[in-house]
């Protein structure tokens, strides 16, 4: 092709096109995102619109070489005409020329280097509006999509078309050797369509109710937008560091080499042909077989896509999942229970199908902690201060609570206020509230005939930065409620010391009412309460009052024992100890109103004395003990005395020889123990003392011995 200013007039005429086009294609997304309330069109034009940057400056750099070419044929022209070259002029003299050379050397990197900082600008603008959709105070408008999604659909299709088949038809040009810049702006268009096409995709889904799709077209819009001006960058880097030969026009950074690549699809063919050819080390791609599989690919890919329609026309439900037909998002039959039955193919009508089966569940109380060995209530790493605890009524012991009371009005009287002050805000919250934490966990399944109200309570529409959709969120706000209601009305004791699984049983009862009401078409399975502790730093506390009570029930079992111990040993038996200190106590009430002596109190005394008998204890021994002692002691007395009956005759024969005989046998009765003896109050005329001195012989006496053997 002959390079003169011709030429590099339709190169100027055909970028003014695409500069049209650019600002067309900008200006319907952004209004028509405006107007109709469309947040990914708006965000669509974040990347058409830039682009007008850049068919401007090709068209300005195509126009300028228009007239360098002029100007250099007129000044070749001119020396032509003098034939002496009088009149060639110099490089100082083409104007043209220096300007078209400033152009490539400043404009075009200035451009390109504010296209990429726009682009980056609005990606990051995108991104953080974004991230202020979660922010109720940022006020920032809310991600909306299009009422007429049919419109939509149509012009995003058609925006698409139109700019890929501009961008084939430049980047067609561009194989030209003076037309080469503009493979930038077939990658600008080519840009358009994937944006265009991108939005239409994202449009499809959302005829398809999946509603998560869009906006993440949206975001991936944003990434599109960084990664572009990042190539930008690259390129303007780059090309500073890049042999240049003398003559050749500088590629612009703007020129995206990517979507140069995807601007002529038949490039990438032509690569692949190669790269086999390189990797079986032949020409591959001229055999038959490979001819024979190009010209064969369309209907194997026919073939393929009719199998997959009629695949989508046979529908399996497993044992325990339940399907819905759907048609252009309307149930058009009753729910389907596990079989095969079979529909219009895809996308005429679609199934949805749902485990009903399956156990779900939903954290009530924040975030569940992993499972530990042990939980300790003061252990820092189970303290969360971002966690909300739950409201319960405070266990306040009314005796003490009456106590502090009196004292705090005798402190006032002594002070001389004469009445008792009003307690202070804090107390009088602490005496009637109290704070726990509290992680519950709900348990639930879908019932058997209640999948459709299931899918009619709520969407599974879900927000940014969330775990659980709309229909999640509700069932947890609803079990919610009713686990703050029913604990603010129970103690602080009975709930962190719950007898069984009554505080459970009660919560799942409580909130399977709550979702039947509103038709949830659920079924609670359990309430788990994996962890339940005083709030904060608090649990130390809790911990040593929890020590305190233990004492106190070690205590009281050791008494329990002692008492238990102490009545078998004297009753033989613990359980009729209470009835005998019954019969004991009414004993002394009868002594106390009637007197010992009055017949009902000697017959009590004897039914208890009876009662203790009949234990065979300890008690029943010193009883029995005491009995025999008794007797003995009265027999002894009745021997004595009858002792002393019969002998009163003899005394009365003769008195004095009756006290003689019993001194005479008291001190014989007395004498033998005793080692030294005194006679006192004898006479001697009548005492005669026969002593003998004695000496008992050992037999071992070795003095007499040796004596006897030494006499001669």
């Amino acid at each position: 092709m002959r390079t003169d200013h011709v030429a590099y007039q339709r190169a100027t005429r055909n970028a003014g096109l695409g500069l049209l086009l650019q600002l067309g294609v900008g200006l319907t997304l952004l209004i028509y995102g405006r107007v109709a309330g469309d947040s990914v069109f708006f965000l669509g034009s974040f990347y058409v619109l830039p682009g007008i940057l850049v068919w401007a400056t090709l068209a300005l750099v195509f126009n300028q070489h228009r007239l360098e070419r002029l100007e250099k044929l007129e000044f070749e022209e001119t020396a032509a005409a003098s034939g002496d070259g009088l009149f060639a002029a110099g490089a100082e003299a083409q104007v043209a020329a220096r300007r078209l050379d400033l152009m490539h050397r400043w404009l075009v990197p200035i451009v390109s280097l504010v296209f990429a900082a726009v682009l980056a600008l609005l990606s990051w603008w995108t991104f953080g509006w974004f991230a202020d959709q979660d922010d109720p105070n940022a006020g920032v408008e809310s991600f909306s999509i299009g009422g007429a999604l049919g419109w939509q659909l149509a012009v995003s299709l058609g925006l698409s078309l139109i700019c890929f088949i501009f961008s084939r038809f430049v980047a067609g040009m561009a194989k030209q050797s003076a037309w080469q810049n503009l493979r930038g702006g077939a990658g600008i268009m080519v840009g358009n369509a994937l944006v265009s096409l991108a939005i239409a995709i994202g449009i499809v889904f959302q005829l398809l109710d999946k509603p998560a799709v869009l906006p993440g077209v949206a975001r991936g819009l944003a990434f599109f937008l960084a990664a572009a001006a990042a190539e930008v960058v690259l390129n303007l880097v780059l090309n500073l560091y890049r042999p240049r030969r003398l003559g050749e026009v500088p590629r612009a950074a703007f020129d995206s080499r990517i979507l140069s690549l995807l601007a002529t699809p038949d490039s990438i063919v032509r690569s692949v042909n190669e790269a086999i050819n390189y990797q079986f080390g032949f020409d591959i791609t001229s055999s038959w077989g490979y001819r024979l599989l190009l010209r064969s690919v369309a209907w194997l890919v026919g073939f393929g896509v009719v199998v997959l329609v009629a695949l989508s026309t046979i529908v399996v439900v497993e044992p325990g999942k339940q399907a819905v037909l759907l048609s252009q998002g309307s149930r058009v039959a009753e729910v389907r229970r596990d079989g095969v039955f079979l529909k219009l193919p895809w996308p005429l009508q679609r199934v949805q199908i749902h485990d009903v089966a399956m156990i779900r569940e939903i954290s009530l109380g924040g975030v569940v902690p992993r499972p530990r060995p042990v939980n300790l209530w003061g252990d820092p790493a189970a303290i969360d201060p971002e966690r909300r605890p739950f409201i319960v009524a405070a266990s306040v012991d009314e005796e003490a609570v009456a106590a502090t009371a009196e004292d705090r009005l005798a402190a006032a009287s002594f002070a001389g206020f004469g009445a008792s002050p009003a307690p202070d805000g804090e107390s009088a919250v602490t005496q009637q509230f109290a704070l726990v934490d509290a992680d519950v966990v709900l348990r639930y399944r879908i019932r058997a005939e209640g999948l459709l109200d299931w899918l009619s309570f709520s969407s599974e529409a879900r927000t940014r930065r969330s775990p659980l959709d709309m229909r999640e969120r509700a069932l947890r706000d609803l079990a919610l409620r009713e686990v703050t209601q029913y604990l603010s009305t129970q103690r602080l004791n009975d709930v962190l010391s719950p007898r069984g699984d009554s505080m459970v049983t009660e919560l799942r009862a409580r909130i399977q009412r709550s979702l039947d009401g509103r038709r949830t078409g659920i079924e609670v399975v359990s309430i788990v309460v994996p962890r339940l502790r005083p709030p904060g730093e608090e649990s130390a506390r809790f911990e040593e009052l929890s020590i305190a009570a233990q004492n106190v029930r070690k205590a009281v079992e050791q008494a329990r024992q002692t008492v238990t111990t102490t009545m078998a040993t004297l009753v033989g038996d613990a359980s009729r100890a209470a009835e005998i200190v019954a019969a004991v106590a009414s004993l002394r009430e009868i002594g106390r109103r009637e007197g010992t002596e009055s017949p009902a109190y000697l017959e009590a005394q004897v039914a208890v004395e009876q009662m203790l008998l009949d234990s065979r204890a300890m008690t029943a021994s010193v009883i029995s003990t005491a009995r025999a002692r008794r007797w003995e002691l009265h027999m002894d007395a009745r021997r004595k005395a009858e002792q002393v009956l019969g002998e009163a005759p003899l005394f009365a024969a003769d008195p004095v020889l009756y006290q003689q005989r019993a001194l005479m046998r008291a001190l014989a009765e007395v004498l033998p123990a005793v080692r030294i003896k005194y006679v006192l109050g004898v006479d001697p005329e009548r005492l005669r003392l026969d002593v003998t001195m004695q000496e008992p012989d050992p037999g071992l006496n070795l003095g007499d011995t040796i004596g006897e053997s030494m006499t001669p």
